[in-house]
């Protein structure tokens, strides 16, 4: 009897399995009768590169299947980008994805990838890599950047020593300047200046100073380079990155005026201009000596608030003045020696108090 139980019960589960294993098997053999893809070279060792170095590679992307291979999409991490790449590969034929990295902003080993997502069944994603060891055969002591927080106007030095590894004697060929209000002088490190255990032994050193302000400096961000070109065959160019801000030496809000319709006797007759020094040392330098009205009907007064460096301009509307358009300017006077003078635009239309009246009641 239990025998007879044995064998029911492995027919059943016999019968119950082999739909699976043809299920299983159908899709082994539509997997295998599908595109098929095989990276020729999925690692692409550079070894050692200099800083700053371009690194292009093209792998190779074969189809082994049956039907077309597509390559859907090829994602670069940070640090590197995908040139081309083939998106359709015919069977037993060979693609390629171009894929580069830039070294400028990297050192030692690194590893960048580009994922491929594919139709292929059993592999719909892959990922190819390009390593290296990034070697600054020139660099920058503390830093190869320099960075301002400045007022227009003012001048600031900041200093870098350039080194090398290389077993030629280091030597400045060439320094191009971005902008004509940052200046650069090198000249080479002797004594004192040399800075000891950086770059190899006995090697040149070379002091950069890079001064960057003036009358003439641009108000806002900085975000220069300072190319520097050398006779090292192995990073014959190197960049200091020259960052930061500068800032206007005040600031005025706000920049203009517009009255809109209005009477002499109402309370918006009445306008304000605030000025502020941005120097947070010495805010008292700063001083608004005068304040003058070239609209007809506008009077102007300045007077200093209680903090330092701070003015108000008061704008009123005349009680005597005269129906009509307000169109001119107000100027400001101040020490500052960038911009002395402040133009504020007034605007506006002054109205009897009986039109005023009549409009409001519309």
């Amino acid at each position: 009897m239990s025998k007879r139980i044995f064998a029911m019960t492995f027919v059943l589960a016999l019968g119950l399995t082999a739909p699976f294993a043809a299920a299983e098997e159908k899709a082994s053999t539509d997997a295998a009768k599908g595109p098929k893809l095989t990276l020729v070279e999925p690692l692409k060792d550079f070894g050692t590169v200099a800083k700053g170095s371009k690194l292009e590679w093209a792998f190779e992307v074969r189809n082994t299947g049956t039907t077309d291979l597509e390559i859907i999409s090829a994602k670069p991490t940070c640090g590197c980008t995908v040139a081309d790449f083939d998106k359709v590969i015919k069977p037993g034929k060979t693609g390629k994805l171009s894929a580069n990295v830039d070294t400028t902003n990297f050192s030692g080993p690194i590893a960048k990838s580009v994922t491929l997502e594919t139709n292929d069944a059993n592999a719909p994603t892959a990922q190819v890599t390009i390593t290296a060891i990034v070697k600054p055969f020139v660099d920058a002591y503390p830093a190869g950047f320099v960075r301002y927080n400045m007022l227009q106007g003012d001048v600031e030095k900041q200093t870098v020593l350039l080194y090398s590894e290389d077993e030629t004697p280091l030597e400045i060929v060439k320094v191009e300047s971005p902008q004509e209000w940052i200046s650069v002088d090198v000249k080479k490190a002797e004594g004192a200046d040399v800075m000891p255990k950086i770059g190899r032994v006995g090697q040149n050193q070379y002091k950069v100073d890079i001064t960057v302000g003036g009358p003439d400096a641009r108000v806002g961000p900085l975000a220069e380079k300072v190319k520097i070109l050398t006779n090292s065959k192995n990073q014959p160019e190197y960049s200091i990155s020259v960052s930061g801000v500068v800032r206007p030496t005040f600031r005025v809000e706000p920049t203009g005026v517009n009255f809109g319709e209005i009477t002499p006797a109402d309370t918006a007759a009445t306008r304000t201009v605030m000025l502020r020094s941005n120097n947070l040392k010495t805010p008292e330098n700063f001083v608004v000596t005068k304040a003058e009205s070239g609209v007809a009907g506008v009077t102007a007064a300045v007077k200093p608030t209680a903090n330092k460096g701070e003015y108000e301009v008061t704008l009123q509307i005349a009680k005597d003045a005269k129906v009509g358009a307000l169109d001119g300017s107000v100027l400001i006077q101040t020490n500052d020696k960038v911009k002395p003078t402040v133009t504020i635009p007034i605007k506006g239309t002054v109205k009897t108090v009986e039109a005023a009246a009549t409009g409001a009641s519309k």
